[in-house]
């Protein structure tokens, strides 16, 4: 059990700075206020490989640091609740078709774009108004959502086709016996 537990953080804290690395060095700034980033293909892999509690912890944890580390500090509590969120119904939706990997992947990934997309979108109607919510949303959001959903949903079908999703998920569910 004990074991269980180290490696479901362990996993948890890898994703965290990792989805971190990649918000932060694979980043475009955009207009109003944001940037274009590919954090969210791995806060959606944390979302298909760690319960949900981890994975929303993952997400919400290395996107806000990113946030911190690149001066964006003023979206940093928005992001923790938005993408922690974004990764925990992903996560839920995952395991509840999980049947029916890809289809679980899609669905997945795809509630998780639109909680990302509308959870930015009322951050900023309330911090901005609405020419600049709406602008964020047209120029930055729902491209990174597209772009986060094709590239998660591609990526773990890699990981699908050469089993290490199993491995991975399987690794942390192995020990709990």
């Amino acid at each position: 059990m004990r074991n269980q537990r180290i490696r479901i953080l362990t996993m948890t804290a890898v994703l965290a700075g990792l989805i971190c690395v990649v918000t932060m060095y694979f980043q475009i700034p955009m207009p109003p206020k944001g940037y274009f980033n590919l954090g969210d293909c791995f806060v959606l892999m944390g979302a298909f490989l760690l319960p949900a509690p981890f994975a929303a912890c993952a997400g919400g944890i290395g996107s806000m640091l990113a946030d911190l580390f690149l001066s964006y500090g003023i979206y940093a509590p928005a992001t923790l609740v938005i993408k922690g969120l974004m990764a925990f119904v992903a996560a839920l939706l995952f395991r509840l078709l999980r049947k029916r990997s890809y289809l679980a992947a899609l669905v997945g990934a795809r509630a998780g774009e639109l909680i990302m997309a509308g959870g930015y979108f009322l951050f900023e109607l309330v911090l901005y108004g609405s020419e600049t919510a709406i602008a964020g949303l047209l120029a930055t959001n729902l491209p990174q959502a597209l772009v986060g959903f094709v590239a998660s949903v591609l990526l773990y079908s890699v990981l699908e086709k050469t089993r290490l999703a199993q491995k991975i998920r399987g690794g942390l569910v192995a020990h709990a016996r």
